[in-house]
């Protein structure tokens, strides 16, 4: 029933991988964002310069109506842009992040079930029924553990749904009144 040595080194390599790859996806994940905002940044410095020259050229009220409508909406799109990327790397680093929980929860349950029968086999003359009860309560709660996992996989994936349908809305949004504003300058 007590761990030898080796089964030790093992267990600890074991936790030193799953916290080396738990570091590399959070590291991974902060570089991705890092780059994100980085590029982001250099972008809207960019865009900022051309609408300061264009700014600049503007001779009428109309023009300015004009120049604001066209600038608006390629702004819009490029923060909701924006927002997707940095909800494609949470949802990306989460999912990574579960897999290692996961892993090392289905680990967990192995090496407990292992000291159990060990332990079972062991155990003095009617133990069993002590058991068959601590089984029963690793069963369950097992049986817990999938179902919340369920669960917060389904409430990821409406919440996905709901930002792909709020994300399509604002760009729909934005470019009507756009068009909007095209036609009432045309009129």
């Amino acid at each position: 029933m007590f761990a030898t040595p080796e089964q030790l080194a093992t267990s600890n390599k074991a936790n030193v991988e799953a916290m080396l790859t738990f570091a590399n996806t959070a590291f991974a994940s902060a570089e991705r964002l890092a780059a994100l905002n980085l590029n982001t940044a250099r972008a809207l410095m960019e865009d900022s310069v051309a609408s300061a020259k264009a700014l600049l050229g503007v001779k009428d009220i109309q023009s300015l109506v004009a120049l604001q409508t066209t600038l608006a909406q390629p702004a819009a799109e490029k923060v909701v842009a924006y927002s997707r990327s940095i909800y494609e790397i949470a949802t990306q680093t989460q999912e990574e992040i579960s897999k290692i929980v996961e892993s090392q929860f289905a680990e967990a349950n192995k090496n407990v079930a292992t000291a159990l029968d060990k332990a079972a086999k062991n155990a003095p003359a009617g133990s069993d029924v002590a058991v068959a009860a601590v089984k029963s309560a690793i069963a369950a709660a097992n049986s817990a553990y999938d179902s919340m996992t369920k669960a917060a996989k389904q409430v990821a994936e409406i919440t996905e749904a709901n930002v792909a349908a709020a994300t399509s809305a604002t760009v729909k949004a934005v470019g009507s009144a756009g068009a909007a504003a095209k036609a009432r300058k045309a009129a």
